[in-house]
């Protein structure tokens, strides 16, 4: 198996001089805010279980009008119900403005997709942020690209997507200013939370830094080595705890398995109720013995982590949410991005003349390589396998995630060509690539299809010479899109792949129009195959 470190040298794209890469700062547990719910205790409870406002979210992104400790002192001493307390809330919050979605085009069909997509961009930027006294927001030195609708702050892995049709447009400045703003993230917490608010930072998602930095300019040496050394320290919070780990053991974000071989999953730091959907997670762990509820919260919020939340993948039963174990699990899509991260800081080490540096992380990289296309493949299913890291059990579950190992250039030649027959066979549908093929109503089940699935799926298959099964996936998809803007004159986040032009469904929330990482994907699509 030949390794596959070439796309990684995009991480540096600068002819720096040799020097030695910085060490990122000794790894340490990472910041974690109070949040709303922390602050506001049996207010923040009340308001949520009260259903005041039909998202869970629009509470947790208050902004107080004077200090806490008076508003808590006040509601002690009215103790408002019903009515009273939606009066009370207001006269002490002051509740976010959900932006309205993009008016839908009159005449879609004679605007064409593109000039749409380019359009949207200014629409859903945001200027610097300096957090107001008491928001949950987390301040932002640089322009951003916000999803839409409800998320009106930047997300981790959302962004990455988003960022490829900026790039398309000529965005050039807001892709540079996103990576900057990721950067200080990672200075400021020691990690890139899953969103900019702080009820998130207990968190990450998806490792995608590195990959962002491949879409930025350059620069010069300097920004190099201060991207490297962010990167460095991001590897370091997922790694965090490994060292002291025996075999059949966890921490945190890693663990090792019977052998000794390290994976990752992942986790939380909280085992309480998300502050974005308090009352879901209260509702979801009602049933359960008081003494398990703090479990499955912690199981929910590692399963808000992962991006996909939720879907089948994390389901014991394969059905019920509050059989959800996804910290059990050592997911092939995490550790596929982390193998791409440890060959992208070992190109960067090098380019930076550390040698020793780029010796360490490729080893690492090399050793979660054959753990993958060991462990996680499944030759009889053709496919790469969540695992089961406690008893080395493969999940049963077919996703779409089997197309990471391809994506981030770990699968060998056969086990590429296999995972693409069965992509053909089973996970590509009428508008595009399946999510999976259990419809439990989640929704990253079937039948929806989400844009980064499609573009992770298109160029992982390209990668391995299957050009044509890239072309029907990637075809279908712009297809899809295309007939669902020309009926309603919008894009959204996801989409029925089953019916093409029909909007997904399930999950915790309306459907979002806007949409910031469909927008990009399609955008990149559009690009690859302009026929």
């Amino acid at each position: 198996m030949i390794v596959r470190f070439a796309a990684a040298a995009l991480f540096l794209g600068v002819a720096a001089e040799a020097a030695p890469a910085p060490a990122p700062a000794p790894p340490t547990m990472p910041v974690i805010t109070a949040t709303p719910a922390d602050i506001y205790g049996p207010l923040y409870r009340a308001v949520e279980l009260a259903r005041l406002f039909p998202d869970s979210k629009t509470f947790a992104d208050a902004v107080p009008r004077r200090d806490a400790g008076a508003i808590l002192a006040a509601y002690r001493e009215e103790q408002p119900r019903g009515p009273a307390l939606r009066r009370f809330v207001l006269a002490n919050f002051s509740l976010p403005a959900t932006p309205a979605p993009p008016p839908p085009v009159a005449g879609a069909r004679a605007t064409p997709l593109a000039a749409h997509i380019a359009a949207l961009w200014p629409v859903l930027t945001r200027q610097p942020l300096a957090s107001p006294p008491g928001s949950s927001a987390l301040p932002l030195p640089r322009s951003y690209v916000v999803p839409g609708g409800r998320f009106r702050e930047i997300y981790y892995w959302d962004s990455y997507f988003t960022m490829l049709g900026l790039a398309r447009d000529g965005r050039a400045d807001l892709v540079d200013a996103m990576v900057e703003n990721f950067t200080t993230l990672i200075e400021r917490y020691g990690h890139i939370p899953n969103g900019t608010r702080s009820y998130y930072l207990s968190r990450s998602q998806p490792p995608v830094f590195y990959l962002m930095v491949g879409l930025a300019r350059s620069g010069d040496a300097a920004l190099a080595r201060r991207r490297l050394a962010a990167l460095r320290r991001e590897h370091d919070y997922w790694m965090l705890g490994a060292d002291a780990l025996k075999p059949g053991q966890a921490a945190r974000h890693v663990v090792r398995l019977a052998d000794g071989r390290l994976l990752n999953r992942y986790w939380d730091a909280r085992d309480t109720p998300r502050d974005e959907s308090y009352a879901e997670d209260v509702a979801t762990a009602a049933a359960l013995p008081a003494r398990a509820r703090a479990g499955l919260w912690r199981e929910l919020r590692a399963g808000a982590e992962s991006g996909w939340d939720y879907s089948s993948r994390w389901l014991a039963d394969g059905r019920s949410l509050a059989s959800i174990r996804t910290t059990s699990i050592a997911p092939v899509d995490l550790n596929s991005l982390l193998y791409g991260m440890e060959a992208a800081i070992a190109a960067g080490c090098a380019r930076l003349g550390d040698a020793a540096c780029a010796a360490d992380y490729r080893a690492q990289a090399l050793r979660r390589g054959a753990a993958i296309r060991t462990l996680m493949w499944d030759a009889r299913g053709g496919r790469f396998a969540d695992l089961l890291w406690r008893s080395g059990r493969q999940t049963p579950t077919l996703s779409a995630a089997t197309l990471y190992p391809l994506f981030t250039g770990v699968a060998d030649p056969a086990q590429a060509r296999a995972v693409a027959r069965t992509v053909r066979a089973r996970l590509i549908g009428m508008g595009g690539l399946r999510t999976t093929r259990a419809a439990t109503g989640q929704q990253w089940d079937a039948p929806n299809g989400w844009a980064p699935l499609q573009w992770i799926a298109v160029q992982g298959l390209r990668r391995y010479g299957e050009a044509a099964t890239a072309r029907r996936i990637a075809t279908r998809w712009l297809a899809t899109v295309q007939a669902g803007y020309a009926a309603s004159g919008t894009l959204v986040e996801k989409y029925d792949v089953e019916r093409r032009g029909v909007a997904g469904h399930g999950g915790e929330y309306a459907v979002q129009q806007g949409f910031g990482w469909t927008n990009g994907v399609t955008r990149a699509l559009m690009d690859a195959y302009p026929s």
